[in-house]
């Protein structure tokens, strides 16, 4: 069986998200222990050829919608987030902490 990508890794985190909740590019990077946040970004901004990747749940290090530019629309990532339930105001996640899911969460489930 054939080594999965750097991108399947990340795909495979992504797709671990609870709805309604966020985390970030660098909470990703940390948990892979490979790449960077950056690398994270490059890895979802590819995610969008059907590979059913929640890529609206990554956000930045600040709750920011800063991969908001790489959807079909600049509205789509908070219209995907708000279909959730979570409120967004002037592209920053309202509650970021409260709704920030680590990757290593998922380990003591």
């Amino acid at each position: 069986m054939e080594e999965p990508t750097y991108y399947d890794l990340v795909y495979e985190v992504v797709r671990q998200i609870p709805r309604g909740r966020v985390t970030t590019y660098g909470a990703i990077a940390d948990f892979l222990a490979l790449g960077s946040a950056r690398m994270v970004g490059w890895a979802l901004n590819k995610s969008f050829s059907g590979y059913g990747v929640p890529a609206h749940r990554v956000v930045n290090r600040l709750g920011e919608l800063s991969g908001r530019i790489h959807f079909p629309t600049p509205t789509m990532m908070q219209q995907l987030l708000e279909q959730e339930g979570i409120e967004v105001v002037d592209n920053k996640v309202l509650d970021f902490k409260r709704l920030f899911w680590h990757p290593a969460q998922n380990l003591d489930e």
